[in-house]
C-alpha cells in the first residue's frame, strides 16, 4: 500500500469519526421525558464509551420500550430492559374499545357488501358511522353507506364534512362539485427566534406545552415564520380542532426545482409523515419531515456515497434530497401516488405482494375501494389514502388540474400503474 493510499484512508476515517456524534450521560439526562428523549437513549446506548450502569440509570427514563431501545440495553448489560410502573390516576380514556367496536361493525359490513348482502351491510355501516368519534372514521362510514345504498343523501352528507380525505374528494367528484376548503399560507417572517427546527428537544418543549393547557393560538403566533411553518400549522390546525386543513408548501426554493409531480409526492409524504416538523421522531425512531428509519438513512448514504450522523435528517433540505433519492428508486416501479405511498410506509416488497393478489385491484364491484379497504396492514392502509388525497391538493396547487377519480380508475389497469403486474 503507498503512502498516499495510507493518508486517504486515514483522512476518509477521521471524517466518518467526525460525522458520528456522540452525547454524554449528562446531556441526554437533562432532556425532558419524550420520545425525542427516547431516541436519544438509543443513541447513548449504542455508543461504545457509555457504561453498563450509565445504561441502567438512562433506560428508566424513557417513556416507552420500543424493539430498538430493548434490544441496545440488552447488548450493553445482558438484562432485560424494565421500566417503573407507573399509578394512574384520574379518568380512564376507554374511547379504544368504542372505536374498536365501530371497527368491527364496519368490517363486517364489508364482508357482507362482498357476499352481496348490500342492504343488510348498510346497517353495519350507519352503526360504525354513529359509533366513531373521528370526523375521518365517520366520512369512510358515510362513504361506504352511499355506496351499499346508491343513496345520494350520503354524498350531501360527506358534502358538508370539513375534512379534507378521499371520501370527501370523491363526494365532491361524484357531484360535480368543488373540493373541501384548504389554507396554504406564506409567512412574511423568515425565523423564529430561540428556536431550532432542527433539534428535536426543542420541538418536545412545544410539545409539552401543547399538553399543559396553553393557548394553542398564542403558541402558534410564537412559531409563525416561514421557517416554523411546520410547527406553526401543527398548532393551528389542533387550535381549531382539526376544522380547518393547513396544506402548507414550504422550502419553495429547492422544492421548485423538481418536476410538479415529484413535488405533490414529496408534500403529500411530508404532510402525513410530520406535518413538515423537521424534527419530528416517531415511537420507532423515524426520523425528520419524510420520517426515515435509520436503515434506509445508512441504506441512502451509502448509495450516495455519503457518511452523516443521523441527525442530519433533522435539516429539511436533507430530508427533500434523501425523499427524492428514495422516490426515484419507488417509482422505477410503481407509478401511481397510492402504490408508491404503500411502498414507502410499508416496503415495496409488501406493495408488490399485496398488489399481485388476484383479489386486489381488479375490476369488479367496489372496486378499487374494496381493495383499499382490504388491505391487512392497518398502517398502510390508511396512510396510503391519506397520502393520494393529499396528493391530489399539491397537484391542483402547484397548477396541474387534479381530480381523484381519473386515479382511482387506473388502478386495475397495471400498465398504468405498476411494472409488478401484468
Amino acid at each position: 500500500m503507498t503512502f498516499y493510499l495510507r493518508i486517504v484512508i486515514i483522512t476518509s476515517l477521521f471524517f466518518s469519526f467526525l460525522e458520528a456524534k456522540t452525547f454524554t450521560y449528562w446531556e441526554v439526562h437533562q432532556m425532558p421525558k419524550s420520545i425525542e428523549k427516547d431516541y436519544y437513549i438509543w443513541r447513548l446506548l449504542s455508543q461504545k464509551n457509555t457504561t453498563r450502569q450509565e445504561a441502567r440509570n438512562i433506560i428508566v427514563e424513557a417513556t416507552r420500550l420500543n424493539k430498538k431501545l430493548k434490544t441496545v440495553y440488552k447488548n450493553k448489560t445482558g438484562l432485560t430492559a424494565k421500566l417503573p410502573k407507573i399509578k394512574v390516576t384520574g379518568p380512564v380514556d376507554n374511547s379504544w374499545r368504542e372505536r374498536s367496536k365501530a371497527n368491527k361493525h364496519f368490517k363486517h359490513g364489508l364482508a357482507l357488501l362482498k357476499q352481496g348482502k348490500a342492504k343488510q351491510a348498510s346497517g353495519y355501516f350507519d352503526v360504525s358511522r354513529r359509533a366513531y368519534k373521528k370526523r375521518y372514521d365517520v366520512d369512510k362510514s358515510i362513504f361506504w353507506l352511499y355506496m351499499s345504498t346508491k343513496n345520494k343523501v350520503y354524498l350531501k352528507a360527506l358534502r358538508k364534512s370539513h375534512h379534507v380525505n378521499i371520501y370527501t374528494l370523491m363526494a365532491a367528484d361524484n357531484m360535480g362539485a368543488r373540493y373541501p376548503k384548504t389554507i396554504t399560507e406564506s409567512l412574511w417572517r423568515s425565523k423564529t427566534n430561540g428556536y431550532d427546527i432542527e433539534n428535536p428537544i426543542d420541538w418536545a418543549k412545544v410539545k409539552l406545552k401543547m399538553k399543559s393547557g396553553c393557548d394553542l393560538d398564542d403558541l402558534a403566533d410564537e412559531h409563525k415564520s416561514q421557517e416554523c411553518i411546520g410547527i406553526y400549522t401543527y398548532v393551528k390546525a389542533k387550535a381549531s380542532n382539526y376544522t380547518e386543513s393547513y396544506f402548507p408548501m414550504p422550502y419553495r426554493d429547492v422544492m421548485k426545482e423538481l418536476p410538479k409531480e415529484r413535488q405533490a409526492l414529496i408534500y403529500a409524504i411530508a404532510r402525513q409523515e410530520s406535518r413538515f416538523v423537521p424534527a419530528s421522531v416517531s415511537r420507532s425512531f423515524a426520523l425528520g419531515m419524510m420520517q426515515f428509519m435509520p436503515f434506509l438513512v445508512k441504506h441512502i448514504a451509502k448509495e450516495k456515497g455519503e457518511n452523516i450522523d443521523l441527525d442530519k435528517m433533522f435539516d429539511p433540505y436533507k430530508a427533500i434530497e434523501y425523499a427524492d433519492f428514495h422516490l426515484d428508486y419507488l417509482t422505477k416501479y410503481l407509478h401511481h401516488p397510492l402504490f408508491i405511498a404503500y411502498a414507502y410506509n410499508g416496503g415495496i416488497g409488501f406493495t408488490r405482494r399485496h398488489i399481485k393478489n388476484k383479489q386486489h385491484f381488479r375490476k369488479g364491484a367496489y372496486e378499487p375501494y374494496m381493495s383499499m379497504e382490504s388491505m391487512k396492514n392497518h398502517e398502510a392502509r390508511e396512510y396510503g389514502k391519506k397520502v393520494l388525497a393529499n396528493y391530489v391538493i399539491y397537484m391542483n396547487k402547484l397548477g396541474i388540474k387534479t381530480r381523484i377519480f381519473p386515479l382511482l380508475k387506473t388502478l386495475a389497469t397495471p400498465s398504468k400503474t405498476d411494472k409488478f403486474r401484468k
